[in-house]
């Protein structure tokens, strides 16, 4: 297929990965992704594009693999990827929670402290109002 011959499905997908790509390159130029995992997802979107733009290779690739078709390659690689992530992300999820939970110990321990001590500073008085804009 003639890559400048795209249907509407195809377009859209390009635009969208053109926009994930700017924002991974815009997210490293700011510092908010790491070297390494910027190029991963550079790669990662790059790789898509080429699947969108030339959709045939994944059937090339998946014939060599002795996969029937170019679609149930990408399925058979989202589902370990996808379960990767997840897995990353119930780590750090559970690293963040007993880090908050140690935070909140440590700040409880220091105000105990202080209360103990008859520190006029401490008590609820001591503490800044709620945020009324939460409720």
């Amino acid at each position: 297929m003639n890559p400048w011959q795209l249907n509407p499905f195809q377009f859209v997908l390009l635009l969208l990965i053109a926009g994930l790509l700017a924002g991974g390159i815009l997210a490293l130029l700011k510092g908010w992704l790491r070297r390494r995992d910027a190029i991963l997802w550079l790669l990662f979107w790059t790789v898509g594009a080429v699947a969108v733009v030339w959709p045939d290779a994944t059937s090339l690739i998946a014939a060599f693999l002795g996969i029937g078709r170019g679609a149930d390659l990408v399925f058979y690689c989202a589902i370990p990827i996808l379960s990767f992530g997840i897995w990353m992300l119930y780590i750090r999820l559970r690293r963040v929670r007993r880090e908050i939970t140690l935070l909140v110990r440590h700040v409880a321990m220091l105000e105990g402290e202080l209360a103990a001590r008859g520190d006029p500073a401490s008590g609820p008085a001591a503490s800044p109002p709620a945020d009324q804009s939460t409720r």
